[in-house]
């Protein structure tokens, strides 16, 4: 007879690697409840292993860190933190989820038989990714001149000429915000209007630093090792050109990676996970943290700090029944 799958049962699992799930693994791991978390796996993408700080360079906003630090080396610390209090590990994504009942089933294979993983609580870490252009230069150059973040970021590019693409208010937000740092900051949108609100247009029409470019899109990040320009197509009237900066700011959207939960967790018209007393979900059991359920803040620090409130929130809920 065939041998039948026996899935793992863990009495906590965390899905995702980033600032808020390592967290919360440090949290939990030292609560001796031996969490679990599945990492995701390697990819150009922001759910890969560590989230969206593995796609960047330097992270002077961390506190701690005086000198500042590589985002890819501030991860490795959190995870080994995390694996000396005796968190484990599992390179896969989930690809499926079941909280119908408990133990919860999580499969990270795409098979239809029985579940990989059974969970007694779960806590959703699994972030959110830039929508990126997906242009020559781009990917080659996130971190040397590419960015998605002005808070994270702008500091770096004190007194020199800054590009921002996109017309939303997040992309009007960030050209404001950059006019503290930087010599000027042209807006690049593929329409000739904006869609900010009227109040962020007001304000950026009314700043002498923002300048703009309609009815154009950027093909092409210049640079060889780091960013020196943009390449730029006009779509109404097909004109190619160059503009001359030391930074892009793509500012075109985020998007949670939150497609695995869909009918299983109660979600906001843009698919973030919905959380309320603290990191709970509509399901009992079920704990959502950082960029998965946060479109506001989308920093480490503050991804950092839900992943403690979900580790917390996790533990107190496990002692309510009698399981911690």
């Amino acid at each position: 007879m065939p041998e039948t799958h026996q899935p793992e049962t863990h009495q906590v699992v965390i899905l995702g690697s980033g600032p808020a799930g390592l967290t919360a693994a440090i949290y939990t791991a030292r609560a001796n409840l031996a969490p679990f978390v599945i990492e995701g796996e390697p990819s150009s993408t922001s759910d890969q292993p560590g989230g969206q700080l593995m796609l960047t360079t330097e992270v002077e906003n961390y506190p701690g860190f005086v000198e500042g630090v590589l985002g890819p080396d501030l991860m490795t610390q959190f995870r080994d933190q995390a694996a000396r209090f005796g968190a484990q590990f599992l390179t896969r994504k989930a690809k499926r989820v079941d909280f119908s009942s408990r133990p919860f089933r999580i499969w990270t294979e795409s098979t239809e038989g029985e579940p990989d993983i059974l969970a007694q609580v779960l806590i959703v870490a699994t972030g959110a990714r830039a929508v990126m252009l997906n242009v020559p230069g781009e990917a080659e150059l996130i971190g040397h001149g590419v960015s998605t973040c002005a808070t994270c970021d702008g500091f770096f590019f004190r007194n020199q000429k800054i590009v921002v693409v996109g017309g939303g208010d997040s992309a009007l937000e960030e050209a404001s915000f950059l006019t503290r740092f930087g010599e000027s900051v042209t807006v690049v949108h593929r329409r000739k209007e904006l869609r900010a609100s009227k109040i962020m247009q007001d304000r950026a029409f009314a700043n002498d630093k923002i300048d703009f470019i309609w009815d154009s899109v950027v093909t092409e990040v210049l640079g060889d090792g780091k960013v020196s320009g943009v390449a730029l197509t006009n779509i109404v009237t097909g004109e190619q050109s160059t503009l001359d900066t030391s930074g892009v700011f793509v500012a075109i959207g985020h998007v949670p990676n939150t497609s695995v939960f869909a009918g299983e967790l109660d979600m906001d018209e843009n698919g973030y996970i919905k959380t309320t007393d603290g990191t709970r979900t509509n399901v009992d059991g079920v704990f959502a943290c950082g960029d998965v359920q946060d479109h506001i803040y989308r920093q480490a620090i503050t991804s950092a700090g839900s992943g403690c409130m979900a580790a917390i929130d996790a533990e107190r809920w496990l002692e309510a029944k009698g399981e911690a």
